[in-house]
């Protein structure tokens, strides 16, 4: 069975101010993406597919694919490497594009792109962010037990160590009773104040320290694509219109499916402390941190190895 790490990096980083996906941040110029592939392999995955821009599938070969064919999974197989794009040739064709849209349609598209390489469980992630060694082995013993319908999983944070001083982040602000998810909702402008205080800008209401996030580390059977493609197909019916910034979030799907009582969601936790890249000024504290884990023992000099 492929248990594959779909990893979302299509994203333009306009916030960040450049292309935080392929910056080399480790203290080997390692991408940030590479501790999620070195972390996902040593837990059991062994499938490793990039949602990614057409015009990186060759920056992405030479960062990671060509060494990740070499590489041998915990179950002695041979780790598969897949491409998926993300790009406006898979969107429908009675949606018109506007032609001022440069940016992609956000979490729900992206890992709809990847539908076609995903043919058994899924981890999604998101590229630019660090989820911790025991968060890939939580999700995936979580992942290996799931049915083919109905259930899926999550790796919840804490949203007072996911948030950046350098300006707003957007995250999906979770209730979870007993274990499950049951409700989610997408904050996006969350503030957090030097004296460890947070804010959502945007509905001008305060925010607990100790709220659980989902920061898109989420667990899926590939039953979830017929419901993320319709989900999609209503959002540009419906909500996109002429917005050349809409989105379409996998928190938001994930919430509709769960009133609908077509979906129940696991919460797990890991021992691991989140951190990434939203901001430019964030680089400097992830770069500290990874030297840190390196210096630990976490990590080996080589992840390419």
């Amino acid at each position: 069975m492929k248990v594959s790490l779909v990893i979302m990096a299509a994203g333009l980083g306009s916030r960040y101010g450049g292309s935080k996906q392929v910056d080399g941040i480790g203290p080997h110029n390692e991408i940030l993406m590479e501790y999620s592939i070195y972390d996902a392999i040593r837990a059991g995955f062994n499938k490793i597919v990039f949602i990614i821009k057409p015009e990186m599938e060759e920056t992405m070969e030479r960062l990671c694919g060509g060494y990740l064919r070499r590489k041998t999974a915990r179950d002695g197989s041979p780790v598969e490497v897949a491409y998926a794009f993300q790009d406006f040739s898979s969107v429908p064709d009675f949606y018109h594009i506007p032609a001022e849209r440069t940016k992609p349609f956000g979490t729900v598209h992206a890992l709809l792109c990847a539908a076609e390489a995903v043919d058994g469980p899924c981890c999604v992630i998101n590229a630019d962010d660090y989820y911790g060694i025991d968060a890939y082995q939580t999700i995936y013993n979580e992942l290996v037990k799931l049915p083919p319908e109905g259930k899926a999983t999550m790796v919840g944070y804490l949203l007072k160590n996911t948030a950046s001083l350098h300006g707003t982040v957007s995250r999906g602000i979770c209730t979870v009773k007993d274990g499950k998810l049951a409700t989610v909702r997408e904050a996006l402008k969350v503030q957090l104040y030097p004296d460890g205080t947070l804010r959502d800008l945007a509905e001008d209401r305060s925010l607990a320290p100790d709220t659980v996030v989902s920061m898109n580390f989420w667990g899926f059977m590939p039953s979830i694509f017929p419901a993320l493609r319709a989900y999609f197909e209503d959002f540009l019916r419906n909500e996109a219109g002429d917005n050349i910034k809409a989105e379409c979030l996998l928190p938001m799907m994930v919430d509709q499916q769960m009133r609908r009582g077509k979906l129940e969601v696991s919460v797990l936790h890991s021992a691991d402390r989140w951190f990434g890249m939203t901001y430019h000024e964030d680089r400097e504290v992830v770069a500290a941190e990874l030297r840190r884990l390196h210096e630990k023992g976490d990590y080996p000099a080589d992840l390419r190895v």
